[in-house]
């Protein structure tokens, strides 16, 4: 199997996974007796600590090996995995929320995502990074709908703690997977020294984590965990329905994904992220305010279909804006930009849904309605560069 496959095949390994915990993750430990409190705490901690140890380790990949980078953040997986399972004292859990690889979103968390990326455009031409991408993020998509179901199902004929330990099993399957891995995946240029492994991009670095980071405090207080906790207060529904609401909800924005490389051929990147970003976060706004079941569930369905197609486009941008050398830190610290403003908000949502349960969407919309006029306005003087037709020296290519 070469290594584009097996890149592939942990991403879905590793995104069913995250599905799978994620479904049951806050309903298992309000099951095991913790409040709202420590329930929104220890989700918080537990980004926080990826925070840290993500970049340690994307900052450093190139230097210490990109392999053994990812067989790293497979350990603290499972490492987590079994602490969450086997103990119910607080002290522990926040142990090792805080230096475990534990996702409460159903989403990326780690050093995996920025390592694999930049290992990919290795194999890919500069013209096919966008669309490797969307494959990519279909897999992922694919695998967290699928593991969402299977999460919901399973908690419901076994129990809560039988995900967690399950969650543990994910990490082996993908420590196996990356000892299967070539030297071709590692850096071809020779790493930078640097703090945090950039020097020539700083600028461009700074001003991308500053506005993700953003964007990702408004995603984190509405993450996959959250708005199943809010669908069982507000409605009632199993773990089962839950796990097939985010089945379908992840199809969607997986599909979308595939769309993004088109789109961004024709109007660029930076616009394919904004035009297709804004109205999903009024569709956000709306969910709370839906008096039934069946239209809370279709609008966040149709708010999904169109969601996730800033991210290959996202991803591609980064990589195309920075010094080759450079790539592998620039996804690192703009992914841990990301985790640190999701790590901010589930502190704060988690007692908001228990109380005021429509404020963390509509914060969550219109915080996200701010970060993309924001991405607008400082992609100006870039915008003719990633415009459609643009020369290939200046234009960062989709």
């Amino acid at each position: 199997m070469n290594d584009t496959r097996l890149l592939f095949a942990a991403r879905s390994v590793r995104l069913f996974g995250y599905g799978f915990l994620s479904v049951v993750l806050v309903l298992y430990l309000a099951d095991i007796g913790l409040d709202p409190r420590r329930i929104g705490l220890l989700l918080s901690l537990t980004l926080i600590g990826d925070v840290l140890v993500s970049l340690y380790l994307t900052t450093r990949a190139d230097i210490i090996g990109r392999r053994r980078t990812l067989l790293a953040g497979a350990m603290l997986m499972i490492i987590a995995g079994l602490v969450f399972a086997l103990t119910r004292d607080f002290t522990l859990l926040l142990i090792a929320a805080t230096i475990g690889v534990i996702s409460p979103s159903g989403n990326e968390v780690g050093p995996f995502l920025a390592v694999e990326q930049v290992a990919l455009a290795q194999t890919a031409g500069s013209r096919d990074r966008t669309s490797v991408f969307a494959w990519y993020n279909l897999a992922g998509s694919f695998a967290t709908a699928a593991g969402s179901l299977c999460g919901g199902f399973f908690a419901t004929l076994v129990s809560y703690r039988a995900n967690i330990v399950a969650y543990s099993l994910f990490g082996i399957a993908l420590a196996f997977l990356f000892t299967k891995l070539t030297r071709s995946v590692e850096a071809t240029s020779p790493p930078q020294r640097t703090f945090f492994g950039v020097h020539r991009s700083r600028g461009i670095v700074a001003r991308l984590s500053a506005l993700f980071a953003l964007d990702s405090f408004a995603g984190g207080l509405v993450v996959q965990s959250i708005v199943a906790y809010w669908f069982f207060r507000r409605f009632g529904v199993s773990p089962a329905v839950i796990g097939a609401i985010f089945f379908g909800a992840n199809l969607l924005a997986g599909i979308s994904a595939l769309a993004a490389a088109r789109i961004a051929r024709r109007i660029g990147l930076v616009n394919t992220m904004v035009f297709t970003h804004l109205p999903s976060n009024v569709l956000l706004l709306l969910v709370p305010f839906m008096p039934t079941l069946p239209l809370a569930i279709t609008v966040l369905l149709i708010r999904f279909s169109i969601s996730q197609m800033d991210v290959p486009t996202r991803q591609s941008y980064v990589l195309a804006v920075v010094d080759e050398s450079e790539r592998t830190a620039a996804a690192g610290v703009t992914g841990v930009a990301r985790t640190t403003g999701a790590a901010l908000a589930p502190v704060l949502a988690v007692p908001l849904i228990a109380s005021r349960d429509w404020v963390p969407f509509v914060a969550a919309g219109v915080l996200k309605i701010v970060y993309d006029l924001l991405l607008l306005w400082s992609a100006r003087p870039s915008l003719s560069a990633d415009a459609p037709g643009a020369g290939p020296a200046q234009n960062p290519p989709s």
